[in-house]
């Protein structure tokens, strides 16, 4: 059976290749738009470039929450605090750690708290 470790460890991998698709992928985005001359509010193409860049904006940002959420989870397991709530000291369910590995909080802290649930939210 995979430890907490193992399994933060994997979705750090996983997440860290993600970062790094979505920054050549936004890299790549900008490199393609530099040299135009698109004016979102007159060029109906301007629009659909804008969408992109922000959708890609907002999935990076995403996924680099998501894996500083998991560096913290896994320095927790280090330092002997994971599974514990930073809120209350209280247990955070083993299904809770399941569902959301990075999670900080207990349930009851998370419904005391909804915008300190989980860290980077995963």
């Amino acid at each position: 059976m995979p430890t907490p470790d193992d399994a933060l460890t994997e979705r750090r991998r996983r997440l860290t290749a993600q970062v790094a698709a979505l920054e050549r992928a936004f890299a790549a985005l900008v490199a393609a738009t530099e040299g135009a001359n698109t004016d979102d509010e007159h060029d109906p193409e301007g629009s659909t470039i804008a969408f992109e860049r922000s959708q890609l904006s907002a999935s990076l940002a995403a996924a680099r929450s998501g894996l500083a959420g998991v560096e913290h989870a896994l320095a927790r397991v280090a330092a002997g605090t994971y599974g514990r709530c930073e809120t209350c000291g209280g247990p955070i369910p083993a299904g809770r750690l399941e569902a959301l590995p990075a999670a900080t909080t207990c349930v009851a802290c998370a419904g005391r708290h909804p915008d300190h649930a989980g860290a980077g939210g995963t």
